[in-house]
């Protein structure tokens, strides 16, 4: 089996998450781990799971002006022009074998406010003709982070139940709740 795993980042700390989730599902399956600007779209590869990841901003996914406001405040890691949104818009509609899954990071502060970038790519997806396998958020001190301790053993851990839901899938199995 195999996944990708494509991330948006723009401090550092989805890409730490996407690594951890990424080191998570190679324990049960083949995974690649790309930039959203360096990743394709539409997927031309056979993969049997897209893990997709990004930053919360303004309870949702980043949009260019977002983007510009954090490379303001010294993001250097992300770009202006391309985030997770669009490489969602680059993807295309109908019916995948693929399954997905998304995470987001957020401010502690955000931890029970509406809205996150997971919840809206997972949506966004869905309509696209994609069955969900997976969200979830992990969480950041503040906007450039650093991430809450233990946040890359969840990371971790995520990633290794979605790719053990992944076998479990493949050989028949009831998948866990």
């Amino acid at each position: 089996m195999r996944a990708l795993v494509v991330y948006e980042s723009m401090f550092g700390n989805t890409e730490e998450v996407a690594h951890a989730v990424a080191d998570g599902l190679a324990q049960t399956m083949q995974v690649e781990a790309r930039r959203v600007y360096d990743a394709p779209a539409p997927v031309t590869t056979f993969v049997d799971l897209i893990v997709v990841g990004g930053p919360t901003h303004a309870f949702s996914m980043s949009r260019p002006a977002s983007r510009a406001e954090a490379i303001e405040k010294g993001a250097t890691r992300g770009d202006r022009d391309v985030g997770l949104r669009e490489w969602i818009d680059g993807v295309k509609k109908g019916p995948h074998s693929e399954l997905v899954a998304a995470f987001d990071t957020r401010s502690q502060r955000a931890r029970h406010l509406p809205g996150s970038a997971a919840r809206k790519a997972m949506k966004l997806l869905r309509h696209d003709g994609y069955a969900p396998a997976g969200v979830e958020s992990f969480y950041v001190s503040d906007t450039a982070g650093p991430l809450l301790p233990g946040e890359l053993d969840r990371a971790l851990a995520w990633g290794r139940r979605l790719g053990e839901d992944m076998e479990s899938r493949a050989h028949g199995r009831p998948v866990r709740a």
